[in-house]
């Protein structure tokens, strides 16, 4: 990535939103970056003198109607699918799955497309604010080259799958390649690995019993679909007489280190275990919305101390990777389900939103809030427009009013990978064209009907 800033800048927006300490807003502050480094949260005042003080140049970036916070976490994705975006809508998930999604993976599947699919998913991501996405798609060592070209941090996973695919042919073949990986990025600042078993309807439990040992000697989270719908509880009741989470338990794969995606079917013994064990929830509204899925009772996760982040899923059921929309659905959705207007509070969800994906994926000592010491990885709201004014709570308006159309700009690591609403490193052009020529092999390898 160019150096393409100095080795201090100050950001001064309106208002700053560190989400932690939770509930606080600041005006008049500044963020002070060293070296792609928060190095201090200072009143603007101070943050002028020390500049005026300073004997190196100092780049100050003024923000003046703009709610500054800490980059998006989307902590569930795929994000190649956005090559298959549109591709197949309206029906249910294991539909969608089996007769559309599936048969085209087959077919498309490669390096080339897994690069190009990423490249368009991380310019529509930057563009909206994510700074950090947690993958879960065959060949990986594609997704990573792909992120790291467009700047962004990312969180990869070695999918598990029982079935042969274009990438691996059985479980073991994939933790190999998986290990592979690990070992020729693990020095690298901005990548990190998940072991990810699909889900417990493709994954048997001698496979899943291989993803707990690796998970303990590698100390890896593992990312996983888990009660994503009622039919995925009908059918393991059916073939195993049990439901999967209780399955998962009796395998160690309820711990600190699991990341559980959708878990729309959840009992209160069921919340009250994953509270005790220290398992994560990750909640995809919108996908779920789509593909009918289910709701997940998030707020009683949270009241139960449960952590939940948030993922928009892959734009192939969603159908875009837009996570402040996103945000916006988990609090307005969460109202009804516990049948209570203050479930899922602004602030809850952006802090869903930032720190509690960070949080799952063991990143909360790097990323996520905008405290000294953690990586410069922020985003600039520009709430300057009719949409969003007048601003009375700036949090309150970022989760219900603001679109991604306002994010201004972005840094990961302190370096702008979009400043004033202009891409820095990435020629959108040139990876929309890439996109578009894999349109009509995907529409000939769709089947009929």
């Amino acid at each position: 990535m160019a150096n393409d800033h100095p080795a201090t800048q100050i950001l001064a927006p309106r208002w700053l939103i560190p989400v932690a300490p939770h509930d606080e807003v600041l005006e008049s502050h500044a963020v002070w970056v060293s070296d792609g480094r928060i190095e201090a949260i200072l009143p603007r005042e101070e943050a002028e003198r020390r500049q005026q003080a300073s004997a190196h140049p100092v780049d100050w970036i003024d923000l003046p109607e703009h709610a500054l916070i800490p980059g998006l976490v989307n902590g569930h994705t795929h994000a190649a699918m956005s090559l298959m975006r549109g591709l197949a809508d309206d029906l249910p998930l294991m539909t969608w799955l089996e007769e559309h999604i599936w048969p085209v993976e087959g077919q498309m599947l490669g390096h080339d497309f897994v690069h190009d699919g990423t490249m368009l998913a991380a310019l529509e991501m930057i563009r909206g604010g994510t700074t950090t996405l947690s993958d879960m798609y065959f060949f990986p060592e594609a997704a990573i080259e792909a992120v790291q070209a467009a700047g962004l941090r990312g969180v990869f996973g070695i999918v598990v799958i029982d079935a042969a695919n274009p990438w691996s042919a059985d479980p073991e073949e994939a933790l190999a390649k998986g290990v592979d990986l690990v070992n020729d990025w693990r020095r690298h600042p901005r990548v990190e690995f998940t072991l990810a078993p699909h889900a417990p309807y493709t994954v048997g439990d001698a496979a899943l019993e291989r993803v707990r040992t690796m998970s303990d000697q590698l100390d890896l989270p593992v990312h996983m679909h888990v009660h994503e719908t009622a039919h995925e509880i009908e059918t393991a009741i059916a073939a195993y007489g049990e439901r999967p989470l209780a399955r998962l338990d009796r395998l160690g794969l309820l711990n600190e280190r699991v990341v559980a995606v959708h878990m729309t079917q959840l009992t209160d013994e069921e919340i009250a275990r994953l509270a005790v064990t220290g398992t994560h929830v990750l909640h995809s509204p919108q996908s779920n919305l789509k593909l009918a899925s289910g709701f997940c009772p998030v707020a009683r996760l949270l009241e139960a101390g449960v952590n939940v982040g948030l993922g928009t899923d892959g734009a192939a059921s969603n159908n875009d990777l837009d996570m402040l929309d996103e945000m916006r659905t988990a609090a307005l959705i969460a109202k009804p389900i516990a049948n209570d207007a203050a479930a899922v509070s602004a602030h809850q969800a952006l802090h869903m939103a930032t720190l509690g994906g960070a949080r799952a994926y063991g990143l909360d000592d790097r990323i996520g809030s905008i405290e000294p010491g953690k990586r410069a990885d922020l985003v600039a709201v520009n709430l300057d427009e009719p949409e969003t004014q007048p601003v009375f709570d700036p949090v309150s308006t970022l989760v219900y009013s603001a679109s991604r159309r306002q994010v201004s700009d972005v840094w990961v690591d302190g370096h702008a990978l979009l400043r004033g609403g202009r891409l820095r490193q990435l020629d959108s052009r040139a990876i929309i064209d890439r996109a578009n020529a894999w349109r009509e092999p995907i529409r000939q390898a769709k089947p009929a009907g």
